[in-house]
């Protein structure tokens, strides 16, 4: 637990202002560092998404800044998810027009909520702790449920939306993931954006 502490410490501490609207669940920082070891992804690709990931925090995170409310960004095989939310249509839209630019990406799912000013009320801070709540059950869950590669996924919550990206096996590993996530107390909906690509 003292080691987690200081991981996730320290992970917050290197953010710089600009970094700090992607929120992060913290035990994605853990998962991250281990997957690539397990996961079917190429090397070459687990590579490239490294990359995308690296120039998205520069050039889209680091241009829109404080300007937003939040913004993230998943990569799975060079498609990127966006997540977050903003206070415009066209924030939105110019979060993605950046994203496009950055080289190698194939594919965009713009997923970034809406909020109008009204529906800030809670605060982003109050929201990061009950997305952060949803995404550490959905990892949890995920990991227990027998027949679901967690290492494929990756998983956003934004009030309660949540997001799945990433790359299912079967299609029944796909509605399994679904399903387990739908039954998540406070989860409003479930997107599944994931890929069925069996292995070779």
């Amino acid at each position: 637990m003292r080691i987690f502490a200081f991981l996730c410490g320290a992970f917050l501490m290197a953010a710089s202002p600009a970094q700090a609207i992607e929120f992060i669940n913290p035990l994605s920082i853990i998962k991250g560092a281990v997957e690539a070891a397990v996961e079917d992804r190429a090397s070459e690709d687990i590579a490239k998404d490294l990359a995308i990931k690296a120039t998205f925090t520069k050039e889209v995170i680091g241009k829109m800044g404080g300007d937003v409310i939040s913004i993230s960004a998943d990569v799975y095989e060079q498609d990127v998810m966006l997540t977050g939310a903003v206070e415009t249509g066209k924030q939105r839209s110019q979060a993605e027009k950046l994203t496009r630019k950055i080289q190698d990406v194939k594919k965009i799912y713009n997923e970034i909520r809406v909020i109008k000013a009204l529906g800030k009320k809670k605060g982003a801070v109050e929201n990061f702790v009950d997305d952060t709540l949803i995404e550490s059950k959905i990892n949890a869950l995920l990991l227990d449920g027998k027949g679901v590669n967690v290492t494929n996924f990756r998983w956003r919550s934004v009030g309660g939306h949540v997001y799945l990206f990433g790359r299912a096996l079967s299609g029944t590993e796909k509605n399994k993931a679904s399903g387990i996530v739908k039954d998540i107390k406070d989860v409003v909906s479930v997107k599944n954006l994931a890929k069925v690509k069996p292995k070779k």
